[in-house]
C-alpha cells in the first residue's frame, strides 16, 4: 500500500520551530531591504516557460519543472529562480526611468538539488538594483548582503569575489564558441586542471597561460596583482581588473575584507560581470550569492544594467532556532469582559491562548488570566 505521507526526495515539511525562524528572518530581512529603499514585488509561482529565463540558459532550463496549461495548451514552468521574473517586472511592467530597487521573498522549485544537503524547494529572498551600471550599485548590494547575513546571526563569514568578464574576454580572444566554450567553462568552474589543460592545448601560448592562471588567482589583494601579471592585457581584462581594484578599495573603506577567486563561475546562469558569494563555517554551500547581470531585461524588450544577490532561507535553518515566546493562558468562557481583555492583550502584541481543557500548559504559557474581585487580571501561572 502506498504510504501517502512520504514526500519526494529533497522535499520536506517545515515544522513549527524552523517555520518560526524562517518567517522571522523573512520579515526582518524585508524590513532591512525597505530601510535601504527597496520595494517588494511578489511574482507568480508559475508562468509561461519563455518568461522564466532571461536568455537561452540551459542550466536554468534543466532546473525548471514544466507542465501544460490546461486553459491555453501552452507550456508553463514552476519558477526555479525569481530574478528573471523581477527583471520582467522591471523591464516590461514598471518601465521606470532611472534606478529601481526591488526585493522579493518566496519559494522556488528545482528539478534537482544543488547539493546533497540542499532542498529542491528553496525559500529564496533577494534584492536587486536596476538601471545603474556604476560600481556604487554593486557596493551597495554587497553591503546589504553582508548585513542581511549578520541579521541572521552569521557573524563569521568569508566574501569571495570573481569576474565573469575575465573568462569571456579570454574565450572571445580565442574565438571559442559552442561546445568548446562550454567545456572550457565547466573545466574552470570545477577547477579541473587536467581537463583545463587539455581544453586549451591548441590555443596560442598567451591565451593558454591566461586560462591556466585563473585558478591560481585566489586570495586577498595579491590575487589581483597576480592576475595583472599573468593575464594578457586585453582591453576587457584590464577593465575587469580595474573594476575589481576599485571594488576592493570601496569595500575595505566599509570594513569588509574581500577575498578573490577569479575562476569563480558558479553564479553565472545569467551573470555578465562581477560575481560574489559568501561562505561560512558549518555550511556546505555558499550562504548567499550574487553578481552583475547587465542587459538582463533585453529579452523583455528593455535592456537594463542590474546587480543583486539572493540567498536561501532554508540554508540558514540549522542556525539556533529562536525561542518561542511564552504566552498568556485564558479560560474558555463567554464573558464579555474576558473577551475584551483577550483582544486588548493580543492587540498589544501578547500571545493569548484559550485553554481548551485537553492538555494543561500545552501552549508554552507562563501567565494566565484569572478573575479577581470581579475583574480579569494577568498573573503568573502556577
Amino acid at each position: 500500500m502506498m504510504r501517502n505521507w512520504i514526500l519526494p526526495e529533497y522535499i520536506s515539511d517545515i515544522l513549527p520551530s524552523e517555520a518560526r525562524q524562517l518567517e522571522s528572518l523573512r520579515r526582518n530581512m524585508l524590513d532591512l531591504f525597505a530601510r535601504y529603499g527597496y520595494e517588494q514585488v511578489i511574482p507568480p509561482l508559475v508562468e509561461y516557460v519563455e518568461s522564466l529565463f532571461t536568455q537561452e540558459d540551459s542550466a536554468l532550463d534543466l532546473k525548471t519543472f514544466k507542465l501544460v496549461d490546461e486553459l491555453t495548451g501552452r507550456q508553463m514552468g514552476l519558477r526555479a529562480d525569481i530574478t528573471p521574473q523581477v527583471a520582467r517586472i522591471d523591464a516590461h511592467i514598471l518601465n521606470r526611468q532611472g534606478v529601481t530597487r526591488l526585493c522579493y521573498a518566496g519559494s522556488v522549485v528545482n528539478t534537482r538539488p544543488d547539493g546533497l544537503l540542499s532542498s529542491r524547494e528553496p525559500r529564496q529572498i533577494g534584492a536587486e538594483i536596476y538601471g545603474c551600471p556604476a560600481l556604487a550599485a554593486d557596493v551597495e548590494v554587497i553591503e546589504l548582503m553582508r548585513e542581511s547575513l549578520t541579521l541572521a546571526g552569521l557573524t563569521e563569514s568569508r566574501l569571495e569575489i570573481g569576474h565573469i568578464g575575465l573568462f569571456h574576454a579570454l574565450a572571445d580572444a580565442a574565438g571559442l564558441a559552442g561546445s568548446a566554450r562550454e567545456e572550457l567553462f565547466v573545466a574552470l568552474q570545477q577547477k579541473d586542471l587536467p581537463e583545463l589543460k587539455a581544453a586549451v592545448a591548441t590555443l596560442p601560448a598567451q591565451l593558454q597561460a591566461g586560462f591556466l592562471a585563473l585558478p591560481n588567482c585566489y586570495g586577498g589583494e595579491e590575487a589581483l596583482q597576480l592576475a595583472r601579471k599573468n593575464l594578457p592585457a586585453l582591453p576587457a581584462i584590464v577593465a575587469a581588473l580595474d573594476t575589481l581594484d576599485a571594488l576592493n578599495t570601496a569595500l575595505r573603506l566599509r570594513g569588509i575584507e574581500p577575498r578573490y577567486d577569479l575562476a569563480e563561475l558558479r553564479s553565472s546562469y545569467y551573470h555578465t560581470g562581477l560575481v560574489f558569494a559568501v561562505y561560512a563555517p558549518g555550511f556546505a554551500n555558499a550562504v548567499a550569492r550574487g553578481g552583475r547581470y547587465d542587459s538582463v531585461g533585453e529579452k523583455f524588450g528593455r535592456p537594463r544594467p542590474a546587480t543583486g544577490f539572493s540567498l536561501d532561507l532554508r540554508e540558514l535553518s540549522h542556525l539556533p532556532y529562536p525561542s518561542r515566546f511564552p504566552g498568556v493562558l485564558a479560560p474558555a468562557q463567554d464573558d464579555p469582559a474576558l473577551i475584551e481583555m483577550v483582544r486588548a492583550l493580543r492587540a498589544s502584541g501578547e500571545i493569548v491562548v484559550v485553554d481548551l481543557g485537553i492538555v494543561s500548559g500545552e501552549a508554552n504559557c507562563d501567565r494566565q488570566l484569572v478573575k479577581v474581585d470581579g475583574g480579569w487580571q494577568v498573573v503568573t501561572l502556577a
